[in-house]
């Protein structure tokens, strides 16, 4: 190929997308005794090759659940014979992103969730939300890892209280919308105060309608609210019902 000449493919859009533009890592590195679901037994690591031992290489043995650190959920982590993650087709995991900020009132209100409100007031300044999109809820939430009662915010009573979903807002995304898949800073779906009661209705809600999530996102107050696209990519183990994941922004 002479100097000057068109790149061939894809190479050229790749270029056009990448110059001047900005890659924000979205993910938060997953480590023993992090934050998790009481439920789950924490990491265990093992080092069986070591170079610092005098070995001719490192590996790292890994036990862990699937839903650890910042990971997807596919619809087989809820709902029965669903996609598991080995069946979501990776023409999914590039997608453009729509940024849902609700976190300044989530600072002096941490029950916070969306409103059909917010999703209007961004679709007046950006248009409607895109079909096949990722919407990602900002809440500044992420500011409180790793420390594991900031992340719950548990009050005396036992009742933890940190932002989530609204079933009209995910309503609209999924059903009218036609969104691909959404994201939280969070470790849950649903606000606090209904996983206090045992309540995951939102995130039933959202897997039962094939759609997958990634829970735990980090970095979103970077971002534009509107034209980012996020590159969501995990491992394929067969029948997978979820997995820690690498999600990044590109952006402008």
């Amino acid at each position: 190929m002479t100097a000057g000449a068109p790149r061939p493919g894809l190479w050229q859009v790749y270029r056009e997308l990448t110059e001047g533009a900005v890659h924000t890592d979205l993910t938060h590195a997953f480590r023993p005794g992090q934050p998790h679901f009481p439920g789950f037994d924490d990491e265990q690591r093992e080092t069986p090759f070591d170079l610092d031992r005098g070995d001719g290489f490192t590996v790292h043995r890994y036990c862990l659940v699937g839903q650890w650190g910042t990971h997807v959920d596919p619809p087989a982590h809820f709902v029965a014979g669903a996609r598991t993650l080995d069946r979501i087709p990776v023409s999914e995991m590039v997608l453009p992103l729509v940024v849902l900020d609700i976190s300044a009132r989530v600072e002096t209100d941490p029950d916070a969730t969306p409103t059909l409100d917010d999703v209007r007031s961004w679709e007046r300044r950006n248009g409607p939300v895109p079909a096949g999109s990722f919407v990602a809820l900002r809440t500044g939430w992420s500011r409180r890892w790793p420390d594991p009662v900031a992340m719950a915010n548990t009050d005396e009573a036992g009742v933890s209280h940190r932002p989530g979903w609204s079933a009209d807002v995910l309503r609209h995304l999924i059903e009218d919308a036609g969104v691909t898949a959404v994201g939280h800073e969070q470790s849950d779906t649903d606000p606090g105060l209904a996983v206090s009661e045992g309540d995951h209705g939102l995130e039933r809600y959202v897997l039962d309608r094939d759609r997958w999530q990634i829970e735990l996102l980090t970095n979103l107050e970077g971002l534009p609210e509107a034209g980012a696209l996020i590159v969501a990519s995990w491992p394929k183990p067969y029948g997978g019902s979820g997995f820690p994941a690498r999600v990044f922004a590109i952006h402008r």
